[in-house]
């Protein structure tokens, strides 16, 4: 019969790999998570943080720019005041 003759490609070790890393897979994976748990929390934090500092940046930004208007603001209507004075 054909089906009695179906060998797959892959060699035993490729079969002793995969059933070893089945049954350590359960001792491993944790362990895994228990080291990647905390660097992924200080990786999260660290972007928190480089949020946060980004935040209080663009708010400078903003309020300079806000009090660099008023003072142009302010200065075009003396500027026009001043105009209008001397064609009067």
């Amino acid at each position: 019969m054909a089906i009695w003759d179906y060998r797959p490609k892959a060699d035993v070790w490729t079969g002793v790999a995969i059933g070893v890393g089945l049954l350590v897979a359960p001792v491993v994976i944790p362990m895994i998570a228990a080291v990647a748990r905390p660097v992924l929390k200080a990786a999260i934090k660290g972007g928190l943080m480089v949020y946060e500092k980004g935040r209080e940046m663009v708010a400078e930004v903003v309020e300079e720019v806000e009090d660099l208007a008023a003072e142009a603001k302010t200065e075009v209507h003396a500027e026009l005041a001043a105009s209008r004075e001397e064609g009067a």
